[in-house]
């Protein structure tokens, strides 16, 4: 139900909606230069989340994290044509070094494979030194002409992993697990289901042979990428005059991926999951997990000291959680924790006391429940969690599964794609023309082809020809 009359509709104009709560749930501002935005804390804080949850997940599977430096020769950027040619409308370029001409210039990195690459062919020797698994966090920049908040911007923040390994089964093997990390990820923190798969050449990153995605889909029908996964071969790692001495004394090139994620997840969250009143935080990448609102706390000595326990035992749990006792009034901070998306709120006031109990409002589905303030109260609700994650997350795959639409015709592509439905699940007789043709008449791109290849059609129904796989095309961000 709308409360919020500060706030846009999000079915009356989606995109003033989604700039409104990044402002309003301070989440971000805008800086001085178009596409670098500010992050504030309350923003900066759900990057936090995702991250350790990331560097958790890496770190158990065997990477180390480094720093790459902000600067790229250019000599060293076009090393690799097929790479630089797909960023270099984008890069940002530095030709002066104070007050003196620089004699090459310098690009501000749009991705590190480059880097990357140019230290492995330093540290790399021997077998034995594979395989080599690094992450970086770090911003890259890349000069939009159009630009939005957390979903595309010039600057954003990421993290790029870059491997190198010794068989090229190991190096897919790697691919793949680093994509399931993404995807498990968004059941488990996020609460977004993620449609996985593999992209068409047209899609796939400059210079890899694979490229794995995950796919959310927003509630206004359009698709956004949420991160990729990619599978080199040992095509970079050959130009970088990559080599290693194999056990059997011959010199060899080692096969390599990368993979990444940015700050765009946190767009993710705000379309998929917010309403008319605002955010909608999964309870597990919330910055604030529980807010505990005292209610005329001057009627009732009681009430601040039962608030105090509360969080002091939350904490002790690891929770993440505050008490508001500013002076403004219940009603407002109500608005305002709802605005900021926070999972849970405990209420107490004079009569709580009175009848030894607390009330829980959750977030996602406005509903109440009467809780006795006893031992038992601090698990109860931390139990609320899994409970709450599980249901933002059904409910956003009920939404997804009801708009993966099969279309059997041009004019049932036309209708899915031209009338927001979502994902049109399409035969495709694998040819670029075809997928040039939907992007020109439907504004459409190839999001990927699911690992599940079951078809249902012979022909592909763009041109007519034998049909072999089975895109989802939509709409994107």
């Amino acid at each position: 139900m709308k409360k919020n009359d500060a706030i846009t509709p999000r079915e009356v104009d989606m995109a003033k909606w989604y700039s409104e709560i990044c402002l309003k749930a301070e989440l971000m501002d805008y800086s001085k230069v178009k596409g670098f935005i500010i992050y504030r804390p309350y923003g900066y804080a759900i990057w936090e989340q995702i991250k350790n949850y990331l560097d958790h997940q890496f770190k158990l599977t065997g990477h180390e994290n480094v720093y790459m430096p902000l600067l790229i020769p250019q000599s060293l950027l076009q090393k690799e044509a097929d790479h630089i040619s797909g960023f270099a409308p984008e890069c940002a370029v530095v030709t002066k070094g104070g007050e003196k001409d620089l004699k090459e210039p310098l690009y501000v990195r749009p991705t590190s494979e480059t880097l990357f690459c140019d230290h492995f062919h330093d540290i790399l020797n021997s077998y034995r030194d594979l395989p080599i698994k690094y992450n970086q966090w770090c911003s890259v920049v890349r000069w939009e002409k159009t630009t939005r908040p957390f979903l595309r911007g010039s600057e954003f923040l990421w993290q790029e992993g870059h491997t190198l390994h010794r068989t090229s089964a190991e190096a897919r093997e790697e691919t793949l697990r680093m994509l399931n990390i993404y995807n498990k990820m968004g059941e488990e923190l996020l609460a977004i289901p993620f449609i996985t798969g593999k992209k068409t050449d047209k899609e796939k990153f400059a210079g890899a042979e694979e490229t794995y995605t995950i796919e959310a889909l927003m509630p206004d029908g359009q698709a956004l990428q949420s991160g990729t996964s990619h599978y080199f071969g040992n095509s970079f790692a050959a130009h970088y005059d990559i080599h290693y001495l194999d056990d059997d004394n011959t010199l060899k090139v080692p096969y390599q991926t990368s993979w990444g994620v940015s700050t765009r997840l946190i767009g993710s969250i705000i379309m998929e999951h917010g309403d008319d009143n605002g955010l909608v935080l999964p309870p597990y990448v919330a910055p604030i997990q529980v807010v505990i609102i005292p209610i005329r706390p001057e009627l009732n000595g009681e009430i601040n000291k039962r608030a105090k326990y509360l969080y002091d035992k939350l904490v002790e749990k690891g929770v993440r959680v505050k008490i508001d006792n500013s002076p403004s009034s219940p009603g407002w901070k109500y608005a305002q924790y709802e605005m900021k998306g926070v999972p849970i709120r405990i209420d107490i006031g004079p009569k709580d006391v009175e009848k030894n109990s607390v009330l829980l409002v959750r977030r996602f589905d406005s509903s109440r429940e009467i809780y006795s303030f006893d031992d038992s109260l601090v698990d109860k609700i931390i139990s609320e969690f899994e409970t709450i994650n599980k249901g933002m997350y059904d409910k956003a795959n009920r939404y997804l599964h009801s708009h993966i639409v099969e279309v059997h015709s041009k004019e049932e592509l036309k209708d899915v794609l031209t009338n927001n439905k979502g994902y049109a699940k399409m035969m495709w007789c694998g040819c670029r023309e075809c997928e040039d043709k939907i992007k020109e008449e439907f504004n459409a791109t190839a999001r990927c082809m699911p690992f599940n290849q079951e078809g249902f059609d012979d022909v592909c129904p763009i041109c007519g020809k034998k049909a072999s796989k089975v895109v989802l095309f939509a709409r994107a961000y």
